[in-house]
């Protein structure tokens, strides 16, 4: 186990990011096309193929997830994917035709410092592609790479982060989350992490929790301040396992997951956050559907929370006037 979304057997992850754009794209591939679902609970969300990820819709299966900075720009992440896949005879078949599905999910990092002045087409079809072509199973970088680059949160240098862990039964389960909150993933002004409780190894410095909580810890903190907007903030992410689900299952597998952004980010779930979390199955180990299932989504919100703070622990500052310090930078 490498403590990365890798770990789960037929997945491939692949990077592509411009640093003068101060922005990039994470494609995640399957193998084998995988059983998925979505949960929303941002108010301001910005998502391609949602619609078939409703359990009352046919499709089932998808054979890539995009997740990307540039706001609705970044929605042609997608397409560049698709287009990969495409050259690959990847997708699903209808007779002699054959449709890529990669549904996908963007974050808002237009006001980084970046240059966005990109003309008539925004770069991040060719991103999207780019990214695919990188993708590959084994070791990836975290921090501000890939969909992370240009990600921020209230008080320091956002990224993208991954974890991994294993049910009693033997069951796997990874994320990868794209960090891009109005809130803040530490605890006051401190290098705490509000994910310490389930930290694994010291994976993200080891610092625990404060030996005591006081009213400035606990006030409100976020990017923007007053001026705070609806479209300037959002968390992405994916998890995927390897146990046999339904539709449905995944379903409630991403519902529970995402209590894990509830146990790393404060505040979460907003009206200026569009926050959003895939999960995936690819159907590789039989799993009881109560109390396996339960505890699989346990496990999966632990999974998820660390992976939110080891990407903010992981993320490198952007190299413009004005931009948010990284947490080593602060704390080391």
């Amino acid at each position: 186990m490498k403590n990365l979304l890798t770990d789960i057997a037929g997945v491939r992850v692949g990077h592509a990011d411009d640093t003068k754009l101060a922005s990039g794209t994470t494609a995640i591939l399957f193998d084998q096309a995988a059983v998925a679902a979505i949960d929303v609970r941002g108010g301001g969300p910005g998502t391609r193929e949602d619609a078939l990820l409703d359990l009352a819709n046919t499709v089932e299966r998808v054979d890539a997830i995009a997740l990307s900075g540039g706001s609705a720009f970044g929605l042609d992440a997608g397409g560049g994917i698709q287009a990969w896949l495409a050259e690959q005879g990847r997708g699903f078949r209808i007779r002699d035709a054959v449709i890529p599905i990669v549904p996908g999910a963007i974050m808002f990092d237009l006001l980084n410092g970046g240059d966005k002045a990109w003309g008539r087409f925004s770069p991040y079809r060719d991103l999207g592609y780019q990214a695919a072509a990188a993708a590959a199973g084994g070791d990836f970088a975290l921090g501000s790479v890939g969909a992370g680059l240009g990600a921020t949160t209230a008080n320091l240098k956002g990224g993208l982060g991954s974890a991994s862990a294993t049910t009693s039964g033997g069951i796997k389960v990874a994320a990868i989350v794209a960090v891009n909150a109005v809130g803040s993933v530490t605890v006051g002004d401190g290098p705490w992490f509000w994910a310490a409780p389930f930290e694994v190894n010291g994976e993200f410095g080891g610092r625990g929790l404060p030996q005591a909580f006081t009213p400035d810890m606990l006030k409100l903190r976020i990017k923007g301040g007053p001026a705070a907007s609806a479209r300037e903030n959002t968390t992405i992410g994916l998890v995927v396992t390897d146990a046999t689900l339904t539709k449905a299952q995944a379903k409630r597998l991403a519902m529970i997951a995402q209590t894990g952004f509830a146990r790393a980010i404060y505040p979460v779930h907003a009206p200026l956050d569009g926050d959003v979390l895939f999960a995936a199955a690819t159907c590789a180990k039989p799993i009881e559907p109560l109390v396996e299932l339960t505890e699989l989504g346990m496990v999966a919100a632990n999974v998820v929370a660390r992976a939110i703070a080891r990407g903010v622990y992981s993320a490198a500052a952007l190299p413009f006037a004005d931009a948010l310090p990284a947490w080593k930078d602060r704390f080391g």
